[in-house]
């Protein structure tokens, strides 16, 4: 049985995967202590063969966490980095290790979804979007705010902005909270729909689009095109490379 385990810039979200069984966790917070979490969310799961790692918190969570599976069990550990070329996915990326980690894994499981050209989209922290071509080509995609950092982001640097968890349905807003909550949430599905455009004009209008991320549910209704929403997205991509691994 392996384990896989997404590391976000927020949470962690984990599944157990074995012939005939995929059970998954929606994630938890993960703050500082990566170490205290881990002992309530994990004390309880049979030990597995594999730990596969997508990391994208930095080097102290994810020294953590290998310390805490290190002292707690035996199993094998494989920390996911993108590479030039697996599982049908060629990385275009210019330096292709610095690609993220959730972002290769992702990629690798449309590619195994759909042969035809798609966009992945990726909606947590930061907002992400990938065009993968019929041949498996990563070409290359951009780097949004998510609509959680804009709304700190206003938090931050503006006086005047002190709520930003209002209703989001009515870009009509008549409260700063609901300003700013609709203007993040239309300002992110108009810039998705605006890649989506660019990427359809090299792709082709057969480009599939695949959703994924924390905001994902939350962003697809208001999308003015079709969308395959995959919340286990980055996990599936982890599943396919840990079956590949010697």
């Amino acid at each position: 049985m392996n384990l896989l385990v997404d590391v976000g810039n927020r949470r962690i979200k984990w599944a157990l995967a074995a012939p005939g069984k995929w059970q998954v966790n929606d994630g938890v917070p993960y703050g500082d202590g990566m170490s205290a979490i881990l002992d309530k969310i994990w004390r309880d799961l049979p030990v597995p063969d594999r730990v596969v790692i997508s990391s994208v918190a930095g080097q102290e969570p994810a020294r953590q966490l290998e310390q805490w599976i290190a002292h707690h069990w035996s199993s094998r550990i494989h920390i996911v980095q993108a590479q030039a070329e697996l599982l049908g996915v060629q990385n275009y990326y210019t330096n292709p290790v610095s690609l993220g980690s959730d972002r290769w894994a992702a990629l690798i499981a449309a590619r195994a979804m759909t042969q035809d050209p798609v966009c992945v989209v990726d909606c947590g922290t930061a907002l992400t979007l990938d065009a993968l071509s019929v041949r498996g080509e990563f070409l290359g995609g951009v780097i949004l705010p998510g609509v959680a950092t804009m709304r700190a982001s206003l938090l931050t640097h503006t006086q005047g902005v002190r709520e930003t968890l209002g209703n989001a349905a009515d870009c009509f807003a008549r409260s700063t909270a609901d300003g700013v909550a609709a203007g993040t949430l239309f300002g992110s599905v108009g810039a998705i729909e605006r890649v989506i455009e660019e990427y359809r004009r090299r792709l082709g209008k057969a480009m599939q689009v695949i959703i994924t991320g924390g905001d994902a549910a939350e962003l697809v209704p208001h999308l003015r095109f079709s969308a395959v929403l995959a919340p286990d997205l980055v996990l599936k991509g982890l599943a396919l490379i840990a079956e590949q691994l010697p």
